[in-house]
């Protein structure tokens, strides 16, 4: 009786109707489902924060689940490519018959996964995207553990501004990650009485900046926020400089800090990078040093990062979302488990959820490279 009752259906718009929810599978195991860059120019995004998450969901695992269920996550290659994300949560969804998505990396992505999401009704869960599109209108779905766009830009222009910079350009990637970075920071410079100095484009997984240089660096712009992923950041903070620029450089926790400082080496000197989890590489708050020492007993190629830190954290809250469900996990005690999520406490670093937020923090901190590869504060 109990498992034909967790076996229901709804009709998928335009489409044959699919089977909910994951438990046909087993009584034991909660399986999640993954879409993120594995290979290509924003790989590290994708293996990082399933490597983050992973580290957590191992250890719950080890140490008997969540009320005895165990959790896999199941993760599979879009190379930070919509289509390929699409075709991946519909297999996700219809044949992998997923209990929920989790941590898909990416505005254009995610926003290619949503009408399925939505179609199917499966939870959407801590998605590496502070795009506003994701945000609303509300969706029930659909639940945020980070921080958002506008937050992150906000914090930069009144950084900008407070310095008495304000010719200020936007390099940014040409689609719907690149427009959300850029909404937030024309937001942010009208409430200043600002408008940007120029704005500079970059394809998607691409590292062809000529015409974005060409676009901002004769302007002179005192400094330039950059909406994109590591490669291509890196790609144009060097031929700006090669052309003779000599501003600073700001960027959105989505271009993945760590790989960002790896691509520039010593040339990441100064850049600022906005941050949207706790720092990663001290034993400052709770949720650093449990991570800290989680990372240290995984052993091998692990090493502490934002983008790790995110997947770990956004395992936590929703192994915490499972707990909070009961005895009975179904997709909908899921998301009212979540919902009673209310200034949670996760060691040091709190998230609120409730039935018409699923924003779950607005945690903003800004964050430096060296020239040594390291990150501070």
């Amino acid at each position: 009786m109990r498992r034909r009752q967790a076996l229901v259906h709804i009709a998928a718009a335009g489409a044959a109707s699919l089977a909910l929810p994951a438990w046909a599978q087993t009584d034991r195991r909660i399986v999640l489902g993954q879409s993120c860059a594995l290979t290509g120019p924003a790989a590290q995004l994708g293996l990082q924060m399933n490597r983050g998450a992973r580290i957590y969901f191992d250890r719950l695992n080890a140490e008997g689940g969540v009320g005895g269920r165990t959790v896999q996550l199941r993760v599979v290659d879009d190379g930070y490519e919509p289509e390929r994300c699409k075709a991946n949560t519909e297999a996700l969804i219809e044949k992998d018959n997923v209990f929920a998505l989790f941590g898909y990396v990416g505005t254009p992505t995610s926003l290619a996964a949503l009408p399925l999401v939505n179609a199917a009704a499966v939870p959407f869960f801590g998605p590496f995207t502070g795009a506003e599109a994701l945000r609303e209108p509300f969706n029930r779905n659909v639940f945020h553990v980070r921080a958002s766009y506008y937050d992150e830009t906000e914090l930069i222009v009144k950084q900008l501004t407070s310095l008495g910079l304000k010719k200020i350009a936007v390099f940014r990637q040409n689609d719907s990650y690149g427009q959300a970075g850029l909404d937030g920071v024309l937001r942010a410079l009208k409430a200043q009485g600002l408008t940007p100095t120029a704005v500079g484009l970059v394809e998607r997984n691409s590292v062809d900046v000529a015409a974005a240089v060409q676009a901002i660096v004769p302007g002179k712009p005192d400094a330039v926020v950059q909406i994109s992923a590591y490669k291509s950041c890196a790609a144009f903070i060097r031929a700006a400089r090669t052309a003779g620029y000599g501003g600073t450089f700001y960027n959105v926790s989505f271009v993945g800090t760590q790989a960002l400082a790896d691509e520039l080496g010593k040339e990441a000197l100064g850049v600022v990078v906005s941050q949207v989890m706790p720092f990663p590489f001290s034993t400052t708050t709770g949720i650093s040093r449990e991570y800290l020492d989680a990372v240290r007993r995984t052993g091998g190629d692990a090493t502490p990062n934002y983008s790790s830190m995110e997947g770990y954290v956004a395992a936590k809250v929703f192994a915490e979302g499972v707990r909070r469900a009961g005895n009975t996990l179904t997709r909908d005690t899921l998301v009212t488990g979540l919902e009673s999520l209310q200034r949670w406490d996760a060691g040091g670093f709190h998230v609120s959820f409730g039935p018409r937020n699923h924003r779950g923090s607005n945690f903003v901190e800004l964050s430096m490279l060296s020239g040594d590869g390291k990150v501070r504060r």
